[in-house]
């Protein structure tokens, strides 16, 4: 197989951020299979290649500039990426959708939920579509405190956080009404801001988790890409509370793993929440399911999806090298000319 480069802004600053180390985070599993390395494009740093550098050194027409598969993912800057990519193997690494793009046929998509595989499946329907989940690290799953996990690492002071909420990207509605309201009960209530050293021993410390970030990305205009903090207070054993919009939907259910926020009225909200923190085994979902689920999310899983996946798009890419042309799919304006086209027949017929 090819070697990868994922291409990242920067991997420092205002860089720093949950896609940054989702694409670390693959970098370092699939470098078991295949060469892989970080290149930056817009903030040089030490000790990583610069794309300026690499496509100067690697011109169209040598032989390097085809060795290798690229793999970009920064959202806004995909076209320009593509653009500057082009007559080389490229691959995007789907998170979030919503950014407005259409792909050039033959681009292969590496989508990390179900709900960004459909946003490509309908927009790209004859691209190369894989599934790729975003992976939980074997931290959550080896130390998280939930039920039949003998490797837990219970926190010292066993679960004197009754609710948890993590700022970045809370609603309003959770942080200026929601959390005075359960305070009012009588709850100890931590809203997390900065940096935290241990997040896993801070998980184990809560009973509730609540993650509603409908608003943020309704208002931000794309979708939640993968949402990552709700499965690991899942690994904590922790009972979720979580909103359902976009990705979040592939693996949560109202009832089941999850339960909803936001769920009619605040009264009702309180009650749900106070009664999940009175008797938390009551609304922790069934040990078999969640194990399953954790399971399909690990490291191991997530590698050997990527092998399958790349397996397919070297194979994809050496037909396209050997002059065969990809596959294209007919413009929203050829579809509706047809459809028409289609209904006047029948009404001359």
């Amino acid at each position: 197989m090819r070697p990868l480069r994922f291409l990242v802004p920067g991997t420092s600053g205002r860089y720093r951020c949950g896609g940054l180390l989702v694409e670390q985070q693959t970098s370092r599993l699939l470098a078991e299979l295949v060469p892989t390395q970080l290149v930056t494009y817009r903030q040089r740093e030490p000790g990583l290649p610069y794309l300026g550098d690499l496509l100067r050194a690697e011109p169209l027409g040598s032989p390097a500039a085809t060795d290798s598969l690229w793999i970009v993912s920064w959202g806004f800057d995909v076209p320009r990426q593509l653009r500057a990519l082009w007559g080389r193997p490229v691959a995007y690494h789907a998170h979030s959708s919503g950014y407005g793009f259409r792909l050039p046929p033959g681009v292969p998509v590496l989508a990390v939920s179900r709900n960004t595989l459909g946003y490509w499946g309908q927009w790209a329907s004859r691209n190369p579509l894989f599934l790729v989940p975003n992976a939980l690290e074997a931290s959550w799953i080896a130390r998280g405190d939930r039920p039949h996990n003998f490797g837990a690492e219970p926190a010292p002071g066993g679960r004197s956080i009754d609710v948890l909420i993590q700022r970045r990207k809370t609603s309003t509605y959770v942080l200026e009404q929601l959390v005075p309201a359960l305070r009012a009960r009588g709850l100890t209530v931590l809203v997390q801001d900065g940096w935290v050293e241990d997040l896993v021993g801070l998980f184990n410390s809560a009973k509730v988790v609540v993650y509603d970030s409908a608003d943020h990305w309704r208002c931000s205009g794309v979708s939640e890409g993968f949402g990552l903090p709700p499965i690991e207070a899942l690994a904590c054993g922790c009972v979720l509370f979580s909103s359902l919009n976009h990705a979040l939907a592939d693996n949560l259910d109202p009832g089941g793993l999850a339960h909803q926020i936001g769920m009619g009225s605040l009264a009702a909200d309180g009650e749900r929440i106070a009664a999940a923190v009175a008797d938390p085994a009551a609304w922790l979902p069934a040990p078999r399911r969640l194990e399953e689920l954790l399971d399909e999310l690990s490291e191991p899983r997530l590698r050997q999806r990527w092998r399958q996946a790349l397996e397919a798009i070297n194979i994809h890419i050496d037909r396209l090298q050997a002059g065969e042309p990809p596959l294209r799919h007919p413009s929203l304006l050829q579809l509706r000319l047809e459809r028409w086209r289609q209904r006047l027949a029948r009404r001359l017929a």
